[in-house]
């Protein structure tokens, strides 16, 4: 209660700024578990569906696609079911798919970019109206016997400053780890993709290995 009381001195922009923190809070929990569960090692996993589709189990591979939370085994899915298709237009269905995840990646992102930017700016603000507030008691009559509306304006202008400013500050080391995650998960889908075609074009190779040495057998 101390601390809330401190922070109303600041004026009726500690309002709004209080629902700023509120929802910077709130985004950036939601997003960071989000994007955590998004950006899961998926080494082991691009192994296992290796596995399967070496030893011919494609319904496995699927099974394990959907039964993998995030956009990577959607990915992997998406390649295994066209399958039949040539490399370029396997290539071009996973892409489809990447274009329709990534915005999922980058969702409520941009409100912790308003948040940085709209903090500090509604803290000058309250910096302006504490300090208008200051200077109509120095202009008004018997300013000398006024001296706590004075100090009031200016304690209104600095903790609204100072607010604006923690707002924006604590912010935006979590919003660039954030932004730079989504980076690093959308490269990993290139990889993987990338991994998924070549075995894709090998297990093809070897099909037709096989199907020549049956031919010459014969």
């Amino acid at each position: 209660m101390i601390v809330i009381d401190f922070l109303l001195k600041g004026g009726w922009i500690m309002y709004p700024l209080l629902v700023l923190a509120g929802t910077s809070l709130v985004v950036m929990i939601e997003r960071f578990f989000a994007i955590r569960k998004a950006g899961a090692d998926n080494e082991e996993f691009v192994q296992r569906i290796r596995q399967h589709l070496e030893a011919g189990r494609n319904e496995d591979a699927l099974k394990l696609c959907d039964d993998t939370p995030g956009p990577i085994p959607q990915l992997i899915a998406s390649g295994i079911r066209n399958r039949h298709l040539d490399n370029p237009s396997i290539e071009r269905a996973m892409e489809e798919l990447a274009l329709r995840q990534t915005p999922l990646l980058h969702k409520r992102l941009g409100v912790l970019d308003t948040v940085i930017t709209m903090a500090p700016l509604m803290g000058l603000l309250g910096t302006i109206t504490g300090m208008i507030s200051s200077f109509n008691v120095v202009a008004g009559p018997d300013a000398a016997s006024k001296t706590g509306a004075l100090t009031g304006g200016v304690a209104e202008a600095l903790i609204a400053t100072a607010t604006g400013l923690t707002i924006a500050i604590v912010t935006l080391p979590v919003y660039n780890y954030l932004t730079e995650r989504v980076k690093e998960i959308i490269s990993d889908m290139e990889v993987r993709a990338t991994q998924l075609l070549n075995i894709l074009a090998m297990l093809r190779s070897r099909e037709a290995t096989e199907e020549v040495h049956e031919v010459a057998s014969n």
